[in-house]
């Protein structure tokens, strides 16, 4: 087997339009009811070579139509085995894309059901954290083309709802995504349920050495298709770093938001309780913001992510679980509140905003915590950020006294005023009187004495025994 790494890419002629391909006039005719006419430079190299069948390493910056560089081909290799029968039995899975995230399987799962709209073929997308009924019932008519994430089509697998024995593609989307989720295992035991017979396409944004290792274990004399720099940021994209003291990055947001003039915006998170905190704050701020991450369900998750594409909200506080896979045309620009945990992450978060050729703004707030953070940014996109000073109007706060008063702030109530007593007796201080004797010495000593209400006085021996008490008569 050859290292991918040294697998040229093979010749082709660079096609410039949809309209040249030698593809089925009812794909071309699905690409134009889309409104696409140009091919992007990953399309122009890696359609050629997915329709010729030689397994492919492609890597591409992201947001550059990498679903259509393999969803295309791979539908018009399939179209002289669709079949216009109702029997399921005409209509098993023969591509399986795997996605690292919900969202972004999705996402595939709509350009594919868009591409094959004008074809007999079916198509299928099944992820976890909803329901495996409805699934499960789409798979049993018969699909030809499956979108899953890895974790739910191994529960389809185990409850045998679904058969991969005649997968002829399968396409590995965002693999270093996975692979840092842990799905690794999770692949290499799907991997094994597939033929060895097969053409395995490998995309992703950025190329790890583990990436290399696993083409190179699953991939058969791979193409290599670069058409950027490995880890590179679009240059459509402006990046903006700005240096800010933790405490005041929320003002900073507020400032930035404003003077940028970002009607609509992903602002990330490094954590889900970050993300929550941040988008209640912002709606206190009078924006309307919603949190995205991974605790909330899929219902929901679906439900704030098509309400911000019909702009009905204006900043999405997002995990990097929305940082792959979201696709929203003409979004002005993202946020990064906190610089990545990992740098790869910061590629893929910027990705969000400029594609499809747009200009796009990535706004960064850095404080002196996350040096170590940039360095490796700067070092994974071989560029260097140059800081700006932001001059951060804090928001002006009142001592605690006049806050608890209401002085100065409209939206903090004044304290009511304390009402008279009717009764000017129960103004006067107490005054003890100066010819009471005090009564705790003589009535402490009877208290010693006298045994607690709940306790019995003890009785004799003799009394216990029948016998009279000393005394007694």
């Amino acid at each position: 087997m050859n290292d991918p790494t040294q697998a040229p890419a093979e010749p082709t002629t660079a096609v410039q339009r949809y309209s040249d391909l030698a593809l089925d006039p009812r794909l071309l005719r699905a690409v134009a009811d889309m409104g696409y006419e140009t091919l992007t430079p990953i399309q122009q190299r890696a359609i050629p070579v997915v329709l010729s069948g030689h397994d492919m390493m492609g890597a591409a910056q992201t947001g550059t139509g990498k679903t259509a560089a393999f969803t295309l081909p791979i539908l018009q290799r399939l179209l002289p085995l669709a079949s216009t029968s109702v029997s399921p039995a005409r209509h098993p899975v023969r591509a399986l894309i795997l996605a690292p995230t919900r969202e972004l399987a999705d996402q595939v799962y709509a350009n594919v059901h868009a591409y094959a709209r004008h074809t007999p073929l079916r198509s299928a997308c099944v992820f976890g954290g909803m329901d495996m009924a409805p699934q499960t019932a789409a798979l049993r008519q018969g699909v030809e083309v499956l979108v899953a994430t890895p974790g739910r089509l191994l529960d389809h697998l185990e409850a045998k709802t679904v058969n991969l024995s005649q997968v002829q593609f399968v396409v590995l989307d965002e693999a270093d995504r996975m692979l840092d989720i842990g799905f690794l295992p999770d692949l290499q035991r799907i991997l094994a349920y597939l033929p060895s017979q097969r053409t395995t396409l490998l995309f992703s944004a950025t190329f790890s050495p583990e990436i290399r290792r696993l083409a190179q274990s699953y991939l058969h004399d791979p193409v290599t298709v670069e058409v950027a720099r490995p880890n590179a940021t679009a240059t459509n994209v402006e990046q903006i770093l700005y240096k800010v003291p933790e405490d005041l990055k929320h003002a900073a947001l507020l400032q930035v938001l404003r003077e940028h003039a970002l009607r609509q915006t992903i602002v990330f998170v490094n954590s889900r309780l970050g993300a929550g905190r941040l988008a209640r704050m912002l709606e206190r701020d009078g924006l309307k913001a919603q949190a995205m991450h991974g605790d909330k369900s899929q219902a929901e998750r679906l439900a704030t992510l098509d309400a911000f594409k019909r702009n009905e909200v204006e900043v999405l506080v997002a995990t990097d679980v929305a940082a792959r896979g979201l696709d929203i045309a003409e979004l002005p620009g993202v946020i990064n509140y906190d610089v990545p945990f990992n740098a790869e992450d910061y590629v893929h978060r910027i990705g969000r905003t400029g594609r499809a050729g747009a200009s796009g703004l990535a706004i960064t707030l850095a404080c002196e915590r996350d040096s170590r953070g940039l360095a490796d940014i700067e070092k994974l996109i071989k560029r260097r950020i140059e800081p700006r000073e932001l001059e951060v109007h804090a928001p002006r706060r009142l001592p605690r006294a006049a806050r608890d008063s209401g002085l100065g702030s409209s939206s903090v109530r004044a304290a009511a005023p304390a009402r008279a007593s009717q009764d000017p007796w129960f103004d006067k201080p107490y005054e003890a009187d100066p010819q009471a004797a005090p009564a705790w010495d003589e009535q402490g000593a009877a208290r010693a004495s006298a045994p607690a209400g709940n306790i019995r006085a003890r009785r004799k021996v003799a009394a216990l025994l029948g016998g009279k008490p000393a005394g007694a008569k």
